[in-house]
């Protein structure tokens, strides 16, 4: 009876909150009906904003029945008033139901006065026995199917739309064609007696079809038989009224529920025995006056009081001769029924896998079942059933999808991030490369002449024997040393050095490097060690250049004195090497130059800026990384710097 259109269904989850049956399944973010466990009460589609829920449609079978020469009567329910209230007249309704072309325009309200009498029999005559009402197809199919031990409990009485039905073949014959219209869905597949059911939104589309102008219309009343106090039906009490039966709250003996929640609850609590009562009367929407059938957006009691206004006026208007003659008639009419147990109920599933989907949403014990019902459930545990049995999906729980977003983020964040630094290390290894080929060139060419300037110089200085000129000659031959050195270390910087990995004992490593350099008195060392394996490969003559190079900077970092430390940590398949100090630290200018060659903050003589550049190289042929963290502003907290190095045990 409802179907899903898949383009316009979203992820909302308001279709599964209205199913009072849970007859909603959900395949990747989509609600789909379940067909043989609907009971057609049409919530879905009241609700759907997005015209995702449709329901099945009879208006091309109804235009070919009225193309037929068949004798076709509409049969119209007595909640119209309510829908058309836009027109005053209900007799220019009836004219515009009549221009469509039915030969007959009745009422359903005539089939109440037959079913109320009826029901006022079973309530006189069932002290003991709690009668529920079945004039509601919506809550017979529910009990049918998910209550089947109230079966008995049912009133075995056809609703008004069948016992107009069955009173209108007997007074205009059997061939005659029958189409019900009124607010319900579910009438679509009640009773075969009834050859098409369509909607009071599927009639306005009828009258839109036909141009049917409702002022060019001839104005015409209902074909007999007329109704009674049938016609208020619809509302609240409205079968009660016309039963006669007074709803005397202090006896309890009469029940009264509507809504999808409320029908559920009085049936359940009749169930049980909680409950004693000698007739409910359940309506699954609240009043048809409110039924998925009326154009959307309609006021409850603006209805309510337009039904009220069309019975006191239609009272006043009755011929009570003709009625009693037509409710006479209608004795020799057979209203019972009978009903068919259909369980659809489904068994719950064990608590330890309803607890392994609880878990699996972050819902370790009671206290995170939140209950908020932003999935279509009444509770978290209801949601992990559904799951379970395959009618819902995780991601339906809100806490849980926001959790799962927010580390998502994170791990876009951090991505983000390492990406970053891949693209900034991947810059500094194309300037490092470029610097590369300019130093290799500049050394090589530098190399030869400042062999012959070497060696002359000493030559002369051994045959010189003027002190002055000797001095001269020695301060040459320091000079081109110190020039050698510094092409020496282009060279290094430019090579390509091939990396001869040596497992090597970290700890004592990173010892005997602070050995290997000078520390003034005022400096202090401090080693920290989280290692539970200190055995790394590495290339121990190259990353000793880059240990030393580290702490001599961070020696000369501090002039007045300070504090080295050293940390050892390992993440995993990695070990971490931190030099701190607590230095001056770098500007922030200057720290995306800090591994460029020739760069230096050092005074003139002091250093040629190949130093960093040179143990960047050393640890990226490690295949690890080396990062700086410096602070230069005692107001943003206490200066120093941090170098980080991870490499991986074994490259």
């Amino acid at each position: 009876m409802v179907f899903t259109v898949k383009d316009r269904c979203r992820v909302c989850f308001t279709c599964v909150r209205e199913c009072p049956v849970k007859a909603i399944k959900m395949i990747n973010g989509q609600a789909e009906v379940i067909s043989e466990r609907c009971i057609g009460c049409g919530n879905c589609v009241r609700v759907c904003r997005q015209n995702a829920k449709v329901f099945l449609r009879q208006i091309d079978e109804v235009k070919d029945l009225l193309n037929s020469n068949n004798r076709v009567i509409a049969c119209i329910a007595p909640s119209f008033p309510a829908e058309f209230t836009e027109i005053e007249d209900y007799k220019v309704f009836v004219g515009m139901v009549k221009a469509l072309g039915f030969e007959l325009v009745t009422e359903v309200a005539f089939g109440a006065d037959m079913v109320a009498v009826a029901y006022k029999d079973l309530y006189n005559n069932n002290e003991n026995k709690g009668i529920i009402s079945s004039d509601c197809p919506a809550v017979v199919y529910y009990v049918e199917q998910y209550q089947p031990e109230l079966i008995p409990n049912l009133a075995p009485l056809v609703s008004p739309m069948v016992a107009a039905a069955r009173f209108l073949k007997v007074k205009y014959g059997d061939d005659v064609q029958i189409v019900f219209v009124g607010p319900c869905i579910a009438k679509k597949s009640e009773s075969d007696e009834i050859d098409y059911a369509l909607t009071f939104n599927e009639l306005r589309e009828l009258f839109s079809d036909f141009n049917i102008d409702p002022l060019q219309v001839a104005v015409r009343d209902f074909d007999p038989p007329h109704a009674g106090m049938g016609a208020i039906f619809p509302v609240s009490h409205g079968l009660l009224q016309n039963m006669d039966v007074k709803h005397d709250i202090t006896k309890g003996d009469v029940i009264v529920a509507e809504g999808r929640v409320n029908f559920k609850d009085a049936l359940s609590e009749f169930s049980n025995g909680e409950l004693q009562a000698r007739h409910l009367e359940l309506l699954c929407c609240e009043g048809c006056i409110m039924g998925p059938g009326m154009s959307a957006n309609g006021k409850k009691y603006i209805r309510r009081s337009c039904i009220s206004t069309y019975v006191s006026q239609k009272l006043e208007n009755i011929d009570v001769l003709d009625w009693e003659n037509n409710m006479l008639a209608a004795k020799q009419i057979d209203l019972s029924t009978n009903f068919e147990a259909m369980d659809r109920r489904t068994q719950n599933p064990s608590s330890q896998k309803v607890a392994e989907v609880l878990l699996s949403m972050g819902k370790d014990s009671a206290d995170d079942y939140l209950d908020c019902g932003a999935c279509g459930y009444d509770s978290c545990v209801e949601h992990a059933i559904a799951v379970v049995q395959g009618l819902a999906e995780n991601e339906m729980c809100l806490p849980y999808t926001i959790e799962k977003l927010h580390d998502s983020i994170e791990k876009i964040n951090s991505s983000n991030s390492e990406l970053a630094n891949a693209r900034e290390a991947l810059k500094q290894s194309e300037k490092l490369a470029h610097m590369g080929q300019l130093s290799a060139g500049i050394a090589h060419e530098l190399n030869n002449p400042l062999g012959v300037i070497t060696m002359y110089s000493n030559l002369l200085l051994d045959e010189v024997k003027d002190d002055q000129t000797r001095s001269d000659l020695t301060l040459i031959v320091e000079q081109a040393d110190r020039c050698r050195k510094i092409v020496g270390g282009l060279l290094n910087f430019a090579r390509k050095n091939q990396v001869r990995l040596i497992e090597t004992d970290l700890e004592k490593f990173v010892t005997k490097s602070i050995q290997s350099i000078i520390l003034t008195d005022d400096v202090v060392v401090k080693i920290d060690v989280d290692l539970t394996d200190p055995f790394v490969f590495l290339d121990p003559d190259q990353m000793m250049q880059v240990l030393t190079n580290l702490e001599k900077n961070a020696v000369e970092a501090m002039p007045d004195g300070g504090e080295i430390i050293i940390s050892l940590k390992e993440h995993g398949d990695e070990v971490e090497i931190s030099i701190s100090d607590t230095g001056t630290g770098i500007s922030q200018d200057n720290m995306d130059k800090v591994f460029t060659p020739f760069f230096t903050t050092k005074e003139v003589g002091k250093g040629t800026g190949l130093g960093l550049p040179l143990c960047y190289g050393i640890v990226k042929m490690h295949k690890g990384k080396i990062n700086i963290i410096s602070n230069d502003d005692l107001q943003k907290g206490p200066t120093g710097t941090s170098f980080v190095i991870r490499l991986p045990r074994n490259p």
